[in-house]
């Protein structure tokens, strides 16, 4: 009935069992617990500003290296570059054709 109403958005029926078997417990509060562990995003200003001046002072540098030396993860910093940064690689041709020789 709830997908009918709200359609993908509608919250799981799992979800729906939890937070009755919770109410039915007396329990009122329906937000999670906090849990112990690293936060659940690493995307903050201050991590975007930090890979934007990393490539800044060398537009070189691996995901790889960025990611260990700020210790997020690889598809962070990807996300970061690409998203955050609108920076895109650029394809270059190793061995440049030239139109006019002709040693076929």
């Amino acid at each position: 009935m709830l997908v009918k109403v709200y359609g993908v958005d509608a919250v799981s029926k799992k979800c729906v069992f939890e937070w009755f078997k919770r109410f039915r417990d007396v329990m009122e509060n329906v937000k999670d617990e906090p849990r112990s562990g690293r936060p659940p995003t690493s995307t903050t200003p201050d991590n975007i500003e930090r890979v934007r001046r990393m490539l800044a002072d060398d537009r070189r540098l691996s995901l790889r290296l960025i990611a260990e030396e700020l210790k997020i993860s690889l598809d962070s910093v990807s996300n970061f570059i690409h998203e955050h940064l609108q920076k895109r690689k650029k394809k270059v041709c190793a061995f440049p054709t030239s139109r006019g020789s002709s040693n076929v």
